[in-house]
């Protein structure tokens, strides 16, 4: 890593509360000695390896054709790919081999899902950088320069009475951004939230002419100091007109703002009710006119009823109509790992930390029975009546749960059933993150009609690799009669829907030759998962923030006889 991308983690990465105490002087002068061996990584511009010609995009027509748009393919956040979107059939996927690969310079992580619309994979860098690239070679079209990295997947659109088309995400700053599908050029950009920990880590999605933007934090981090007034973040969601950017509603998941409440045992004033951040997609329900998230912790006391919960708004107003908790009293910052609570900002409740990750999939049975499923992170799936202001159908668990999950970023649903993927991940006692090799994992399908389970794939072994674990946390991906899943071992697999055969795998964590430059690396998969369009699968792979394999690579495979 470069100088100036340590000097960001440090202001406003994964190192922030660690570092937030440090003297902007401090964290220059860290990260200059940190890298001061490194070589710098090579810039995104015109003269970058693998640039394409400028050949025309039919986007018009691109969105009728083969696509994976958004996070969960289509406004139920689903994440199955029809047949006539796939291309690809399960007597194709054993025969998957990899097409190319583009590397994320200078970066250790390939955190964010594409999207593939009209020919081209729109996809954020591990850095600063959001990229088109062809579909079929990989060469770029085109790079955006962003204000701070982008997580989240990339949502595709024509601008309503023009004859333009653009692309949408977020940032960790809490930006949410519109740009040229065909250029790159900033289209326009709006910041959602002030507060200092917000970013924007779910997927925009995009409804009629709005973008319906869900807002999370990092406050769960900074709150840990006891220096620090924990906590003042309150989770959101913020509706913008596509074509100006202009906000429409800002709703929050608290109604209630936070006010002070007691001291910390050093005296730092502390306030609440403060959480329920938003870490997925928004989830459309046309017939109803309403936008449903799956809410996240509540990072101080006293806790509220809307953290760890789905959350039901009007599309038109933001107005609640309805929420449904599945775990209560669950306040947390990271300080409750410590023994001594006394010494931290931890709240007295204390909660398991088991919000939702994922976004709530809405799908209609093929009896007509509308169906709201979500894993969480406790382990278990919940189905809900979205017709019924969000009742209780059933409640299945697949896992133990835990702070890592359980069922972390993302399941797949077709009309008959819900397929999760199992994290469980641990790490070795008194071994700081070393994962344990032996603990997690697991894939099931659950009838969505009933909740039973009726395909189950065990935990795969690590054996002697390395940083590794069993645990399923990435968001899995389905196609007609096909589940496939990657994990924090590296390895991504395709396995039969009706009885868990394995149809393919593949290790990511090795280097790769890439169309961009020279080599990159895969590793532990986690967060996005794959996307397929047009007989292609897309995935990043590297993800070392909770101790797995580092890497910084998207692959593309396609059907070889």
């Amino acid at each position: 890593m470069t100088r100036e991308q340590v000097e960001r983690t440090l202001s406003t990465g994964s190192m922030a509360s660690i570092a937030q105490e440090l003297t902007n002087t401090e964290r220059t002068a860290i990260a200059s000695f940190i890298a001061a061996k490194a070589a710098e990584a090579a810039s995104a511009s015109a003269d970058r390896p693998g640039q394409c010609a400028h050949n025309p995009v039919d986007f018009a027509q691109g969105l009728n054709g083969p696509r994976w748009n958004g996070w969960g393919a289509d406004l139920g956040n689903s994440r199955f790919q029809p047949a006539a979107m796939a291309r690809l059939t399960p007597d194709q996927v054993p025969l998957l081999q990899l097409k190319w690969a583009f590397g994320f310079f200078g970066v250790s992580g390939a955190l964010a899902q594409p999207t593939i619309v009209g020919g081209l994979v729109f996809v954020g860098g591990g850095d600063r950088e959001v990229y088109a690239l062809d579909a079929k070679t990989g060469c770029t079209r085109w790079v955006f320069k962003t204000e701070a990295l982008v997580r989240t997947a990339i949502s595709f659109a024509a601008i309503p009475d023009t004859d333009q088309f653009a692309v949408f995400f977020g940032d960790v700053r809490a930006n949410a951004y519109a740009v040229n599908a065909t250029t790159g050029a900033l289209l326009w950009k709006t910041k959602v939230e002030d507060h200092p920990a917000a970013r924007i880590t779910g997927a925009p999605t995009l409804y009629s002419g709005v973008l319906y933007v869900p807002v999370s934090s990092i406050e769960e981090v900074t709150g840990a100091s006891t220096s620090y007034q924990c906590c003042t973040f309150r989770g959101s969601v913020v509706a913008l007109d596509v074509a100006s950017g202009r906000p429409i509603w800002k709703s929050y998941t608290i109604p209630e703002p936070p006010h002070p409440t007691k001291q910390n045992a050093i005296g730092t004033q502390l306030h609440g009710p403060s959480g329920a951040p938003v870490w997925s997609a928004p989830t459309i329900d046309v017939q109803r006119q309403a936008l449903y998230v799956a809410t996240g912790d509540n990072y101080s006391d006293p806790p509220s009823d809307t953290s760890d919960a789905i959350v039901a708004f009007e599309l038109a107003t933001g107005r609640m109509l309805w929420h449904w908790q599945a775990t209560a009293n669950d306040s947390y910052v990271v300080s409750c790992f410590n023994p001594d609570r006394t010494r931290t900002n931890c709240p007295d409740s204390n909660g398991p930390d088991h919000d939702f990750g994922q976004s709530p999939i809405l799908v209609t049975l093929l009896s007509g029975q509308r169906v709201l499923v979500i894993g969480q992170k406790s382990g278990m799936v919940h189905a809900l009546d979205p017709d019924q202001a969000g009742k209780v159908l059933w409640q299945t668990r697949v896992g133990k749960g835990g702070a890592l999950g359980g069922i972390m970023w993302g399941s797949a649903a077709d009309q008959d059933h819900v397929y999760v993927a199992n994290s469980d991940v641990r790490f070795i006692p008194g071994g700081g993150r070393t994962l344990d090799p032996n603990a997690g994992g697991g894939l099931f399908a659950l009838e969505l009609a009933s909740g039973k389970i009726s395909m189950q794939v065990p935990p795969v072994s690590c054996g002697n690799r390395s940083r590794c674990s069993p645990a399923l946390s990435a968001a899995v991906t389905a196609i007609p009669g096909v589940v496939f899943s990657g994990g924090v071992s590296g390895y991504l697999r395709a396995y039969a829907a009706a009885d868990a055969k394995l149809l393919w795998e593949v290790d990511t964590a090795r280097e790769y030759p890439i169309v961009n430059g020279t080599l990159a690396r895969g590793g532990a998969m986690d967060g996005p998962g794959p996307t397929i369009a047009d007989g292609m699968l897309y995935v990043n792979s590297g993800y070392s923030q909770w101790g797995g394999q580092p890497g910084n690579v998207l692959l593309a495979f396609e059907v070889r006889n």
